[in-house]
Formats: structure tokens, sequence, C-alpha cells
């Protein structure tokens, strides 16, 4: 067995597989776990990904994230955006740092579509490390707005804009 870890582009063969991550990573918290694997097949059915990243040790999928598209206005012009939403590890890969090598390689290949912003409703604490702010966040009006949605720039030498309009993917309105 190897410690290696390699992150790659989901699959439809995959699909199963990332089910199981997700089910098993929020189980027992207020999320529903249910919920989330839910809303990540809505998602990719509607054609709203983004980018789907799997992290695999020896051939076994432990950990997934999920960037979907956004409709963001910024400064009244259309900017394109996309939402982290959800990052999930097996309950026996957490705390490897698998969660933040997903996260930061699922950044990256944001930035190479050209995505000017990103979203994230999620733990005040652990977020900020990427580099995201509820202070920028707080400029878009949002459904979600609140001390756990946070925004970055994916350039860090863009501007920030002064305000504006975040609205994530269809799937998330008809979670339930």
């Amino acid at each position: 067995m190897s410690d290696e870890i390699g992150i790659r582009a989901a699959t439809a063969a995959d699909a199963e597989a990332i089910d199981s991550v997700i089910r098993a990573a929020f189980a027992g918290t207020d999320y529903g776990h249910q919920g989330e694997a839910g809303l990540v097949r809505m998602i990719e059915a509607d054609g709203d990904t983004l980018v789907s990243l799997v992290a695999e040790r020896d051939g076994v999928i432990i950990g997934h994230v999920l960037f979907s598209r956004m409709d963001v206005e910024a400064d009244g012009a259309a900017l394109s955006g996309a939402g982290l939403a959800p990052v999930s590890v097996a309950p026996g890969s957490q705390g490897q740092g698998i969660g933040d090598a997903l996260i930061r390689a699922g950044l990256a290949s944001l930035r190479d579509q050209g995505v000017a912003i990103s979203f994230v409703l999620g733990h005040e604490s652990y977020y900020p490390r990427f580099g995201y702010s509820p202070d920028f966040a707080a400029r878009f009006a949002s459904p979600f707005a609140g001390p756990h949605f946070m925004a970055m720039m994916l350039d860090s030498g863009a501007a920030w804009p002064l305000g504006g309009r975040a609205d994530y993917a269809p799937a998330f309105g008809r979670m339930g």
C-alpha cells in the first residue's frame, strides 16, 4: 500500500465512488449527506460542472471536489464565476491535506479556464487559507449571504469589484 495520492479529473465511471465518499464524509454532520451527493448529480446533469476532481490512493477514490458555474454580476457587468461545493474526503483519510490539495488543484484549473471569481459557503476558519474572504463576499447580494459566504478573485492582482450579485447554479435551489 502506498501513501501516494493522485489527483485527476473525475469521469462518469467514478460516479458511484464519488457518491460513497460524499455520503461517508457528510455522515453525522448538519449538512445532510444525501443532499450533497444529490447536489453533485444534479449539477452534473444540468451541465453546470466547471471542475470535478478526485483524489486516489492505490486506485481507490478517497476524495472529491466540485466547482460549478455561477451567475455573477460585478459592478454592472457579467463576471465568470465558480462555486466550490462540495469538497469531500473519506473519513479514514481526513486530516492528511487531501481536501487542501483538491481545492488548490481545482482553483488552478479554474484559473486555466479563465474563471474570474470563486465563492464558497463554508467554515470561516478553513477557507481563508486559500484566499477566500467573507468581507469580499459581503459585497455581493446572494441568498447565502452571511459569515460563511466567502469569495476570492482568482487573479490575485485583479481589483475587487465594489458590489454585485452572485447566484449559484440552479441545482442549489432544488436542494431540499
